[in-house]
């Protein structure tokens, strides 16, 4: 199943990228929403090969995900996978320069059942798909915001 989405932002992409490769930032905010995120690896600076733990509640039930960054290319774009005794998936993220000042947010989530129970979840999903769909656009729309927010403060 695959959720895409994309949103222009009033912002460069080099502040773009730097916003949406903050890791920690990230990490927190997902604490914040009730996350538990581990760091698994050692490296210093953000790059290919970072990895994480992520254990949430979803559907009443807790859901252990590790994810990778398998690709990252300054300031274009990044590609992390993800895996879990379930499903496994990828989230591909690019940016494109639509002007000095303005930026083009593409998101894309794929993910992909490992057996009997993640597929039947995901057949749940597409009954919902133009929903979840939805919700996925809005929350991209919302985080291309606050992004333009950041900015417009910082400049």
């Amino acid at each position: 199943m695959k959720f895409a989405a994309r949103e222009d932002i009033e912002a460069p992409i080099e502040y773009v990228f730097s916003q949406i490769s903050d890791f920690p930032a990230l990490e927190r905010s997902a604490l914040r929403r009730g996350a538990d995120v581990q760091r698994l690896d050692d490296l210093e600076e953000p790059g290919e090969g970072m990895r994480w733990q992520a254990n949430f509640t979803l559907r009443g039930k807790e859901r252990e995900l590790k994810f990778e960054l398998v690709k990252f290319d300054p300031p274009n774009g990044m590609i992390l996978s993800s895996l879990s005794p379930n499903m496994g998936g990828q989230m591909v993220i690019d940016l494109v320069a639509l002007s000095r000042g303005r930026t083009r947010l593409s998101a894309e989530l794929e993910m992909q059942p490992k057996n009997l129970s993640a597929r039947l979840l995901v057949q749940s999903m597409k009954l919902a798909k133009s929903n979840l769909s939805k919700r996925f656009r809005n929350r991209l729309a919302a985080y291309g915001d606050d992004l333009e927010e950041r900015f417009k403060s910082t400049a």
